[in-house]
């Protein structure tokens, strides 16, 4: 088995956790070696040169625009954005909080949850980060401009997490138990206060993503998922993807009293009822079947 075997396996078997943070650090190392690449064969060009022309031609298709013309030419880039990183530290620190609190998220809560609120808290960022770049007069500076980074999808599941567990412990090198409610409120103090820094932008979306954990979990407690919309879009998404395994069902008209008209919509209704039966095993596997639709499908597959 080669490598790429295992990287497969490990993320099949793998819970959502290690997929997200997979996904950040693949597209970290594409855009590394697609940047590696420009500098070797790019003759005649400074470093910094490089480097716009990397952001031009590369990162800008995948970085959330602050102009909201821009997002409509470029839609995709809310998603993109919150799994691009081209430095580092960035992307250390960040998987590093997502590795620490994921971790506990699932502890307590669904792995769909966290699917969800990554995504959501996400798009919750980048939303606050352009309504804030277009409203307020003192951030024009930053109109033009672009974002990446999964800083905005983390914080919703860093916030989600210690508001539902408050007073869960963890002990920090240096500084001894301190629980998640602290921790917390000290990354959204943070953010609040580094708005005066030049990552003013970066900040506002950590608070847009902040602003929907923990609105998730308030609801949550209430007995509303407000990730379920999500996780059913994901799940029929995936379902028409999906192939469809192939049973060849036929039928045949008995010599019966059962006029055309009844016999054509019986077999109308068969067929719905194995198509029913078919979706559902692309959803959830054969496993998923009872035992009526077992029975239901083994009759109509052997069906002369």
């Amino acid at each position: 088995m080669n490598v790429f075997d295992d990287i497969r396996n490990s993320l099949r078997r793998g819970n959502i956790l290690y997929r997200l943070i997979f996904v950040n650090i693949l597209v970290f190392l594409v855009l590394g070696i697609f940047l590696v690449l420009l500098r070797l064969f790019t003759p005649g060009s400074s470093l910094a040169e490089i480097r716009i022309d990397f952001h031009n031609n590369v990162l800008k298709y995948l970085m959330v625009p602050s102009l909201p013309r821009e997002l409509l030419l470029r839609p995709w880039t809310i998603v993109t954005y919150m799994f691009a990183h081209t430095n580092l530290w960035h992307i250390a620190f960040n998987l590093l909080i997502l590795y620490w609190f994921g971790k506990i998220f699932l502890q307590y809560l669904t792995a769909k949850q966290m699917l969800s609120t990554y995504f959501i808290g996400g798009f919750a960022g980048a939303l606050l980060y352009i309504l804030f770049i277009n409203v307020f007069p003192g951030l024009r500076e930053y109109l033009g401009g672009s974002m990446l980074g999964a800083s905005a999808a983390i914080m919703a599941i860093v916030i989600a997490i210690a508001f539902y567990v408050p007073d869960y412990t963890l002990h920090l090198l240096f500084i001894g138990p301190v629980k998640l409610k602290y921790i917390a409120l000290a990354f959204v103090a943070i953010d609040i206060l580094m708005i005066a820094s030049d990552n003013a932008g970066g900040n506002i979306a950590h608070l847009g993503g902040a602003i929907y954990g923990y609105y998730f979990i308030t609801q949550f407690r209430k007995g509303r998922d407000t990730g379920k919309w999500f996780n059913t879009a994901v799940d029929k998404t995936a379902t028409l993807l999906k192939p469809r395994p192939k049973l060849n069902v036929s039928y045949r008209k008995h010599k019966t009293n059962v006029t055309d008209e009844e016999y054509n919509r019986r077999k109308i209704e068969e067929q719905r009822e194995i198509d029913r039966i078919l979706d559902k095993i692309a959803q959830g596997g054969y496993e998923s079947l009872n035992k009526k639709e077992k029975e239901t499908l083994f009759k109509m597959g052997n069906k002369k």
